[in-house]
Formats: structure tokens, C-alpha cells, sequence
């Protein structure tokens, strides 16, 4: 595509220097650009079911992926499941130490351990141990719901106490990682409001460089948690903060996946899919837009899915009216200018003539998939891997 157009990730913000870790292909941290994970919410045991998601979350960008382990049937499924994904495979353990030995057996790529669950350190050390031998990183993942008491205890029951208590639970277990030399760590200090949650991960910035898994926990439903969620997120990547992410919502993971492409684009961080620009309208609306700006966004959906994937990046306007439709949809690779009954077509800067109002999604969605084609060749659902990734 036209340089001068579309550009790769210009990172206008900057990013704090964290250490690189591997896990499986991808690497986290260590200037490697931002990994979008997901979790997937099937039944572990439910092999089909959840290799069909993560087969799902795949297809929509998701760099890594991770499973719930409540129980040892659920670890065990963990390697039939790991053989038919592509993507890395991490392994979420609570209470139960013997669940991560059983994962780390079935081959996952990575673990999650939550301090405030897994208190005996020499479980702690047999887990480690076993991480080492396979090079299999940990995540260190403290949640607010689940602070250890004593911690509560020395703590003030605010934003700013229970960020200290987050930060402090993290530590203890990584000072025990540490003295193991284990230092393949990630770490991860969510709470369900965004104030604490951006205080903590600021405290553990100073304390450590290990690269930070970003996210704002039991964030809800649309569209409260995605507010709350890019609020939290965003000023955490906005202070150069934050390696991989999640977007924690009630819904579908692919929507997390989906929300987590959309804050790393909207910041320049990410390059990769459809980005759609619409006017809100107004009373100089010419066209009935809302249903034309929804239509297109569903039905390039799947496009802008295999973009991501792919690496590759369009910009699509659909404006409605003379004040700024034309410009916006004359910036774009592909844009609509509404006027009354009609529309004007652009790519990348030429107008190719007017359009019926009936005709415009169409059109619009017929001309961008003709330019993905033209200007990169076949699409295919292809996956990101490697550093790069």
C-alpha cells in the first residue's frame, strides 16, 4: 500500500524497558510489540469445545491463550488441547500446586500462579523447579479479590493500601523465585477498578523490570467493561506500561481479542486490521448512516480478522455529510462522503463517482476487499508468531 497512506506503528509512546521472556514463540517484554491474550471460558475438560474457541480466538488475532485448571482432569486435557492450537497455551492454576507439575507434563507454554492461592513456598519450589527443567515461564498474578489476609491486615482498605498489598504479594513470591534463579517471570496486578490497578502496576514498575501483563479484572459486560477496561489500560500504555494485555469482559473472548486490537491501534501501538472511521451525525447527516456504518463493520469483520493476522492495515471511512466527509473519506484507503440520496466513493484519495444510497455498503465492503486483494495479495487467515509477534 501507499507509504505516504498507511504507515506501520509510528510508537509515539514510550515504553519502559522491561527484560524479554520467552514463552513458547512469542516473546513478551524486551521492546517486543504488544501481545493481545484472551482466556478461554469452555469447560477445559470439554477438549472439543475449547479447541474450537481458542481455534476462534486464533482467527481473530489472539497472540497467546489461556485455561482455567480447577482440577486435575482439567490439566490432564491440557496436552490433547495444546496439539491442535497453534498459539501458546498457558496454564491458570489456583490452591492446587500438583495441577501446574500436571500442566507442565502436558506441555503448556506458560503458567499463571496466583500468590494470594498458592501460599507454601515449597510448593512454590517444586513448581519452579519443574518450570526450569522444561523453560516454561511463570506468571506471577496477583488479584484484588484474592489478597492474602495478613496482607489486608498491614494495609489501608483504599485505592492506594491495596495496591500496596497487590505489589507486596507479588514480591514475596518473586523474591522466592529469585533466590531459585528463576527468573523467566511476568507479572500481572489486577484489580477490579482502575485506580488501584494503575497505582499497583506503577509501584511494581519501579520495583522490577519484568515485563507487566496488563489488565483491569471482572471489568464486566459491554459496554461498562470495555470502558473501564480501556481506562485503565489505556493510561497504563500511555505511560509506557504493560507488554501483553487482556481485556477481562462478560462476553464472547473473541470480543476481548477484538477489544484488545482496537486500544493497541487507537495508540499506535499495534499495526495490523481495519481501522473505521464514522461520523456520529447530526442534522446535516444526508444519509441514514448508523445502519450503513454498522453494516460495513459486520460484514468486514472476518477481513479485518485476517489482517491482523496477516500484519497488514486499511483505513475505512464512512462519513455522512460535507463538513468533514470528504476529507476524512479522501484520508482513508477506502471512504464513503454522504450527500443527499448518494454517496461518494474515494480510494486512497480519488474519487471513483457517486453512489446510490441503497448501493453503499455494497459497494464500500466490494471495493475493500478488491484493495486488500490488489495491494497484498491473497488474505489468509494467517497467524502471527516469532518476536515479532
Amino acid at each position: 500500500m501507499d507509504s505516504n497512506r498507511v504507515n506501520g506503528p509510528s510508537y509515539p509512546l514510550p515504553r519502559q524497558t522491561t527484560r524479554a521472556v520467552r514463552v513458547g514463540p512469542l516473546t513478551i517484554g524486551g521492546g517486543a510489540p504488544i501481545s493481545v491474550q484472551a482466556m478461554t471460558k469452555t469447560p477445559t475438560v470439554d477438549v472439543e469445545a475449547t479447541v474450537a474457541q481458542i481455534h476462534a480466538l486464533e482467527a481473530a488475532g489472539c497472540h497467546l491463550v489461556r485455561a482455567a485448571v480447577p482440577d486435575a482432569a482439567s490439566a490432564r486435557a491440557l496436552a490433547a488441547i495444546k496439539a491442535r492450537i497453534r498459539i501458546p497455551l498457558v496454564a491458570d492454576i489456583h490452591f492446587n500446586y500438583t495441577f501446574a507439575l500436571l500442566a507442565l507434563d502436558g506441555g503448556v507454554d506458560k503458567l499463571r500462579l496466583n500468590p494470594g492461592n498458592l501460599k507454601n513456598p515449597a510448593h512454590v519450589r517444586a513448581v519452579a523447579a519443574a518450570a526450569t527443567a522444561r523453560g516454561v515461564p511463570i506468571r506471577i498474578g496477583m488479584n484484588n479479590g484474592s489478597i492474602p489476609a495478613a496482607l489486608r491486615a498491614r494495609f489501608p482498605f483504599t485505592p492506594a493500601g491495596n495496591a500496596q498489598a497487590l505489589v507486596e504479594g507479588a514480591l514475596a513470591h518473586i523474591r522466592l523465585l529469585e533466590a531459585l534463579d528463576f527468573t523467566d517471570i511476568i507479572v500481572s496486578l489486577k484489580a477490579s477498578d482502575v485506580i488501584t490497578t494503575v497505582l499497583a502496576y506503577r509501584l511494581m514498575a519501579a520495583a522490577r523490570d519484568y515485563p507487566l501483563h496488563v489488565g483491569v479484572t471482572e471489568a464486566g459486560p459491554p459496554p461498562e467493561g470495555l470502558i473501564k477496561s480501556a481506562a485503565g489500560i489505556g493510561q497504563l500504555l500511555g505511560e509506557g506500561l504493560g507488554d501483553t494485555l487482556r481485556v477481562s469482559l462478560t462476553a464472547d473472548p473473541v470480543e476481548e481479542v477484538d477489544a484488545g486490537w482496537h486500544l493497541l491501534r487507537a495508540l499506535e501501538l499495534r499495526e495490523g486490521g481495519i481501522t473505521l472511521t464514522a461520523c456520529p451525525t447530526c442534522a446535516r447527516c444526508d444519509v441514514n448512516l448508523d445502519p450503513i456504518a454498522h453494516a460495513v463493520k459486520a460484514r468486514l469483520r472476518a477481513l479485518d480478522h485476517r489482517l491482523r493476522a496477516a500484519g497488514r492495515s486499511l483505513r475505512v471511512a464512512v462519513m455522512g455529510c460535507e463538513v468533514n466527509g470528504p476529507g476524512e473519506a479522501r484520508d482513508a484507503d477506502l471512504g464513503i462522503a454522504g450527500a443527499i440520496g448518494e454517496g461518494v466513493l474515494f480510494r486512497q484519495g480519488q474519487s471513483l463517482g457517486r453512489v446510490p444510497e441503497a448501493d453503499l455498503v455494497d459497494t464500500l465492503v466490494r471495493e475493500v476487499e478488491a484493495l486488500a486483494q490488489r495491494e497484498g495479495g491473497p488474505v489468509d487467515a494467517r497467524l502471527p508468531g516469532g518476536s515479532g509477534s
